[in-house]
């Protein structure tokens, strides 16, 4: 089934949850090199949170763009890593499950803070937005965006290459001041931003920003633009335990937190850092009991 169907059949999807504190704890390197490296670990993540509930599984694949893998002097082939994340994926969840090809963050700014051009961004998020094309994967994310012009960016260069739904995840810092990430873009000129150049939903994950505290920004989201809202929060705050970063709030604490968002107006919801498939069930459960 399609995205848009799908989501007017459930009114409320399911995402899954924490990729790379998940391989943390298994022993695996974090992020995409683990598609190559651990590829039955990130199997099993991506089959677990499928039986945890999820609808929509995300590639493991964040910031595996060329700038990002390139400003980390890795040897990491783009081609072979991101068509890995997507097999992986499909071979978890097969057709039950809509696998999304996840776009992370270059972690490099625009001129003129940075050295790159709009330009350079462009193709470098095509690049990796016309193998998931290729891959046949059911739709694109864009998260933890905290440069608003970057994301732009990236949707434009999904839409150029795919016809595929695309979804623009900001991380905000601040409720404060109508919603702000940590270079300052609102909620409302996210929500703007993603009409105009075509996404099929907005919204927000990962950041500073509890559970309970998202859904105030999912409020101002629902005020700003009829798109559907996305959000993903972490398992709160990280803290240092024992010279380890730990997530320590339980699956039905963050369940009740994502749970106001989902009243407030989101209609795509699943975690982000720290959380794990328990979170993800928690979750499953506590919409059911809504619809």
């Amino acid at each position: 089934m399609k995205f848009e169907q799908l989501l007017k059949s459930k009114k409320v999807l399911l995402i899954d949850g924490g990729m790379g504190t998940e391989l943390a704890v298994r022993g695996c390197e974090m992020g995409g090199i683990s598609n190559l490296t651990h590829p039955d670990s990130v199997r099993e993540i991506h089959r677990e949170y499928s039986t945890a509930g999820a609808d929509i599984i995300i590639t493991n694949t964040f910031t595996m763009n060329r700038i990002s893998i390139e400003a980390h002097d890795s040897l990491i082939d783009v081609q072979m890593v991101n068509r890995a994340g997507v097999k992986i994926a499909r071979e978890a969840v097969g057709k039950d499950k809509l696998v999304f090809g996840d776009l992370g963050p270059t972690g490099q700014l625009l001129e003129p803070y940075g050295n790159f051009t709009e330009e350079q961004f462009i193709k470098n998020y095509a690049e990796q937005a016309e193998i998931f094309d290729e891959e046949e994967v059911d739709g694109l994310i864009i998260e933890t965006m905290s440069d608003l012009r970057e994301a732009v960016c990236a949707l434009k260069a999904c839409k150029k290459v795919s016809s595929l739904p695309v979804i623009v995840s900001l991380a905000f810092s601040t409720i404060d001041k109508g919603g702000r990430t940590i270079m300052g873009s609102s909620v409302t000129e996210a929500a703007k931003a993603a009409e105009q150049y075509g996404a099929a939903a907005v919204g927000a994950n990962c950041g500073d920003i509890d559970p309970a505290g998202m859904a105030e920004i999912v409020k101002r989201y629902r005020e700003s633009t009829k798109l559907p809202i996305i959000v993903q929060p972490n398992a709160g705050r990280p803290k240092l335990i024992n010279g380890k970063t730990m997530f320590d709030m339980s699956p039905d604490y963050y369940a009740a937190g994502v749970v106001q968002s989902v009243l407030n107006g989101a209609s795509l919801v699943g975690g982000c850092c720290g959380t794990t498939p328990a979170h993800i069930g928690a979750l499953s459960k506590s919409i059911e009991k809504l619809m």
